[in-house]
């Protein structure tokens, strides 16, 4: 992580080039073969592979249960895996334990600490459990950045949910390591506070901070994430960078307003993929959302003229997307 949390530096790869980037930069976490098997028999994962690279925002989606949390905590030496290697900027999490943990920086869910102790002493506590000479100058940059300045005399007790989870981003920086894991980082916080944390998030990747986010609000993956990785029933289901999962498995509709209903869809058109909606009053219009013959304007063209040759008038069009949401939903639906 920069030294100076406070300012960006201006070499830092913009967002917009990311696309572009990410695909040259080295793996700052390989996880192979990576499987939990309980006594019991269950297996929270299941061979697990993935890669997650330097500098970018990695956003981990999975319904409950589906092992986000124990892949996270295996991944911050929390819990022992039953088989497989993980590797953090080159250390292996189990023979060079301690190197592989200093890389690490963990928010977990919960928001647990010392109800009377102050901001500052919380923060600075943090780093000293990691063998960290007191460094005063740089837990004022991490509390400048996080706004936590004017808060750094406060009890802990004192402190609203929001600031609460400040508090635990600002431990889990104190010892300056190059990856941040964020477990649910805006649960229960309210919308304007979600997306000041967003900003802050943002702030941190732009240092060189990885990130690596597990939400449940999809919004969130959507907004902020270079990559979606989807795990269900403890296995990856897909690791994709945002633009592309949206492209490949996004949906467009087009949608007419009818100036009459329709019962059915006339027998000239069967060849379309048409769908009627509204009791007749909408006629809709899916094709992919990446480029393909059915997604030219082209096709459109063609679509709208045939519609009128067949004697069916419109009074108005409009043209959807399908969200994160939808895909991952569908995703995870398939998977079952």
């Amino acid at each position: 992580m920069s030294h100076d949390i406070a300012d960006a530096t201006a070499t830092e790869t913009r967002p917009a080039a990311r696309a572009h980037t990410l695909q040259a930069t080295p793996s700052v976490i390989t996880v192979q073969g990576l499987t939990k098997r309980y006594a019991s028999g269950f297996e929270a994962l299941k061979r697990i592979d993935l890669d997650i690279q330097r500098g970018e925002i990695f956003a981990l989606l999975g319904p409950n249960g589906a092992g986000k949390t124990t892949l996270i905590s295996i991944i911050c030496g929390l819990v022992n895996a039953s088989d497989g290697q993980v590797r953090v900027n080159g250390h292996d999490i189990v023979t060079d334990y301690r190197a592989a943990r200093e890389q690490i920086g963990l928010v977990p869910q919960e928001l647990t600490s010392d109800a009377f102790a102050t901001v500052w002493n919380t923060v600075s506590f943090s780093r000293g459990l990691f063998g960290k000479r007191a460094d005063s100058a740089h837990i004022e940059r991490v509390l400048r950045s996080l706004s936590l300045w004017d808060k750094r005399r406060n009890k802990m007790i004192t402190l609203s949910g929001g600031m609460k989870r400040r508090v635990l981003i600002a431990k889990a920086l104190a010892h300056e390591p190059q990856i941040l894991f964020l477990d649910e980082p805006t649960a229960g916080v309210d919308v304007e506070l979600r997306r000041d944390m967003w900003d802050v998030v943002r702030s941190l990747r732009d240092q060189g901070v990885t990130v690596i986010l597990t939400t449940h609000y999809i919004e969130e993956a959507e907004e902020m994430a270079d990559r979606i990785g989807v795990i269900n029933d403890g296995e990856i289901v897909l690791v994709e960078e945002k633009a592309a999962l949206m492209r490949q498995l996004g949906r467009k509709q087009l949608r007419l307003d009818l100036q009459t209903p329709l019962a059915a869809i006339p027998e000239t058109l069967a060849h379309y993929p048409l769908s009627l909606a509204d009791d007749g009053h909408v006629l809709v219009y899916t094709y992919a959302a990446s480029p393909d013959e059915h997604s030219t304007p082209a096709s459109i063209s063609a679509l709208l003229n045939d519609i009128e040759a067949a004697g069916v008038r419109f009074k108005d069009l409009h043209t959807e997307q399908s969200s994160l949401e939808e895909i991952f939903v569908n995703l995870v639906r398939k998977d079952a």
